[in-house]
């Protein structure tokens, strides 16, 4: 099975970066978990989520924010945990790209917020809803359907990892094409792309390559660039633009 068949969505190899430099792991696990309040702060921007910087610096010191919903904090201090988690499996050799690590990312970051968490969409008690993403003026994109047992779902993923790690040996490649891979087959209810990107930074960091966070700043640019590969699958705006968020391109 060829790439493209097998994730969906095709690009051109020859444009991938090959300069980015490798660190040790614990040089770049530091580096994250220094930055974790602006790697926390950007995710929750991606998401909507009205907390401030100095307000995510806050509660993750384990101070509460007056004035803000359950709702927003529990996102924050979700991905704040996931975020920690990932550090743990990467520091101790844990981390792999397989389904288990995706899941357990999953039911902590989209803990209380997605209909189903730490599973793919039909392997739960929910077997008939399948979500859409909204594209805005564009409509919707539909992923696969959610089926009783989750069948279809888990063999797309088994065949997506497959050939990435039969085909794939360049780690920026894989670690990107692996968050559009989860982002466009939306194996989950909800909180695909935030765990999708924390698989990304597990598979650059367990290579000793330092991690990608969206600057909150850039949030625009990253939904309207998100639009216009659901709707081409094509990875090669989505690949650049990851790689100009890397902080090595700078």
């Amino acid at each position: 099975m060829t790439l493209s068949n097998a994730l969906g969505f095709t690009w051109n190899r020859e444009t991938i970066p090959t300069i980015i430099p490798a660190h040790s792991i614990e040089r770049v696990c530091f580096r994250f978990h220094r930055m974790l309040a602006e790697f926390v702060w950007d995710a929750s921007m991606l998401e909507g989520n009205p907390f401030t910087f100095p307000e995510v610096k806050t509660l993750l010191g384990g101070i509460t924010v007056g004035g803000r919903k359950l709702a927003d904090q529990e996102q924050v201090l979700n991905l704040a945990e996931s975020a920690k988690f990932l550090v743990s499996l990467v520091k101790t050799g844990q981390f792999e790209l397989n389904k288990t690590i995706f899941t357990q990312l999953h039911n902590i970051v989209a803990r209380n917020e997605a209909l189903e968490w730490g599973c793919f969409r039909g392997e739960g008690q929910e077997t008939n809803y399948t979500p859409h993403v909204s594209l805005g003026e564009y409509g919707r994109y539909l992923p696969l359907p959610t089926l009783a047992g989750g069948a279809i779902l888990h063999d797309r993923f088994m065949q997506g990892i497959s050939v990435l790690n039969e085909h794939v040996t360049n780690v920026f490649e894989k670690a990107t094409i692996f968050f559009l891979f989860g982002a466009l087959q939306q194996f989950f209810f909800d909180g695909n792309k935030r765990t999708s990107r924390l698989m990304m930074n597990g598979i650059l960091m367990s290579q000793g390559v330092d991690a990608i966070s969206v600057p909150a700043v850039k949030l625009h640019e990253f939904n309207e660039k998100m639009v216009r590969f659901y709707l081409s699958k094509d990875a090669n705006e989505m690949i650049a633009f990851l790689f100009h968020c890397h902080p090595d391109a700078k």
